[in-house]
């Protein structure tokens, strides 16, 4: 029986990100071996956030209320809606205190080959939001890869056609490093968008 409940605990800590077999092996046996209050703790997290964490109705955020705490502050700039692909995006962009508009999480990205559509990533809730006459720039700030460029591209049609002004987050070469070592096509597209 002990036995069955560690695979079940191996298995369930590989639905992480980056965690494979002997990833989530050492886990559970540490969690086990040498943390159960730790491991108690991050059961009750996992139950309670599961239940009480929610999507806001106007932006798709993780919120605790219906509507999320950035869509009700009314400072924030109202014409202005930044398109990012996950709560975690739009985490990373709230701590470095240079935006103050709103936001439209997609919770994903167009992914062809996984069978993710513009559909699947809630495009016509975007374009219903970003269509209500107050948003007048739309700024997508998906990843600078593969199935980030084709979701901003699609996203950036279906705006455009809407009379939306449609801008993009600007890529480059990263501060403190050295030329030789960035990749080829971030210098070029440092070079495109050079000011």
């Amino acid at each position: 029986m002990a036995d069955a409940a560690l695979d079940a605990l191996i298995d369930s800590l590989r639905c992480l990100p980056g965690v494979g077999q002997k990833s989530a092996q050492r886990m559970a046996y540490h969690l086990l071996q040498h943390d159960r209050p730790s491991a108690l703790r991050l059961a009750q997290a996992l139950e309670t956030a599961v239940s009480e964490v929610k999507h806001c109705a106007r932006c798709y955020t993780f919120s605790h209320e219906p509507v999320c705490e950035v869509c009700l502050d009314e400072t924030r700039e109202r014409q202005l809606l930044c398109v990012v692909e996950s709560p975690a995006d739009q985490a990373a962009l709230e701590r470095t205190g240079s935006y103050r508009g709103l936001y439209f999480v997609l919770m994903g990205r167009i992914s062809p080959l996984d069978g993710v559509g513009p559909r699947d990533i809630g495009m016509s809730a975007l374009l219903e939001r970003a269509s209500d006459g107050v948003v007048q720039e739309v700024i997508l700030a998906t990843s600078f890869h593969a199935e980030g460029e084709a979701t901003a591209h699609v996203l950036s049609e279906q705006l455009r056609s809407r009379g939306l002004k449609v801008t993009r987050l600007a890529r480059g070469v990263p501060v403190g490093s050295e030329l030789e070592y960035v990749d080829l096509g971030t210098i070029a597209h440092a070079f495109m968008d050079r000011r």
